[in-house]
């Protein structure tokens, strides 16, 4: 195992529970180019016992990306147990991840190709960095940010790449920052502005007063998938005109919406002293043993935080992970150098992954 303390290389994945697995993925696919299969499984979650009312259930879920760059998307779903949907209408600030970002080569032609294809797609509108990008609600009703990226890992002539940070409806920003700056890393601040936002009104709730805080991290991040995993952005967003609701308030880790952010790290045991003297202590540890997790083509150790409004924040340390499935190729990060990144030549071969529906 690593020993040289623990970093954080990026966004792995953000989490979206669904009422159809492949209902959603399909969707993803056309829209957003998520195509390249990293794991797939279809077994009982035994260790999210705290946000599964204490007892375990069967899901099927799996995680897809796009070889562009970008985190991946973790697309879930109960099998047995019917999955609750949101019992109100989500607003901007609401307490939660009620919006995820995602990375495109030009605004202005990814605006074009989702509007084709489309019809739940917002202006193009400017940002508080003056940035421009527009919003896609998913069939589910869950919001995607367009923001422009300039950064390819490989070409693959799409319009989209995938996660690119999220924003979080927060109820106190400066006592969250104790989090997303002080544990997460991300220590710079693009914007602090307060007011009403003309880029924030095609979201319920968007024409309200709010504070918004978007942070990055200083350094630039590294680790085997550091080619494809960016740090990205985080958004925090405090409502200050009205009292805004927890988006999980009586469901269950899982049921629709954004379920979490996930960062891939190295150094697990070290990172859990780092968040437990922040007084943020792991809430879940797959392996308090040591020992790996096994979850369908990979095997790591995941674990989670909680932010101060109880937003989950996911760690995963990967172990081993499918490169050609069909080739029964898999790498095993415990035995090399964990600070250095994969070959481009790795990611080329996933492309052997990709998810096609008929």
């Amino acid at each position: 195992m690593y020993k040289g303390g623990f970093f954080i290389t990026g966004i792995q994945q953000i989490g979206v529970g669904t009422t159809s697995v492949y209902d959603s993925w399909k969707w993803y696919i056309d829209i957003f180019g998520v195509d390249i299969r990293i794991l797939e499984d279809d077994t009982v979650a035994e260790r999210m016992l705290p946000y599964t009312g204490g007892k375990p259930h069967k899901r099927h879920a799996a995680i897809a990306m796009n070889l562009q760059g970008g985190g991946g998307f973790e697309i879930w779903q109960y099998s047995e147990r019917k999955p609750e949907p949101v019992g109100f209408e989500v607003q901007a600030g609401d307490l939660g991840i009620f919006c995820a970002k995602v990375k495109c080569r030009d605004v202005e032609k990814a605006h074009a190709y989702v509007s084709g294809r489309w019809d739940k797609v917002s202006p193009i509108v400017t940002a508080p960095d003056n940035s421009k990008t527009f919003y896609i609600t998913d069939p589910a009703g869950n919001w995607f940010q367009a923001v422009q990226d300039d950064y390819l890992l490989l070409d693959e002539g799409k319009e989209f790449g995938g996660m690119l940070g999220c924003m979080i409806g927060v109820t106190d920003i400066d006592r969250a920052l104790k989090v997303y700056s002080d544990i997460l890393g991300y220590n710079v601040k693009v914007f602090d502005v307060t007011g009403t936002f003309n880029d924030l009104a095609p979201l319920a709730g968007g024409e309200g007063r709010f504070r918004r805080v978007m942070v990055k991290c200083s350094k630039p991040n590294k680790g085997p998938f550091a080619p494809i995993f960016p740090t990205g952005y985080i958004e925090l967003v405090q409502c200050l005109d009205r009292e805004p609701r927890k988006i999980y308030e009586g469901r269950f880790w899982g049921d629709p919406g954004f379920i979490q952010i996930c960062y891939d790290v190295t150094g697990m045991d070290e990172l859990a002293k780092w968040c437990a003297e922040k007084g943020h202590p792991f809430t879940v540890d797959s392996c308090p043993d040591g020992k790996q997790f096994n979850m369908g083509d990979a095997a790591g150790r995941f674990t989670y935080i909680e932010d101060p409004d109880g937003t989950l924040i996911e760690f995963v340390e990967t172990y081993r992970i499918s490169v050609a499935k069909k080739l029964g190729w898999y790498i095993n990060l415990v035995y090399r150098n964990r600070e250095k990144p994969l070959s481009r030549l790795l990611f080329r071969a996933m492309k052997m992954n990709r998810k096609k529906f008929d």
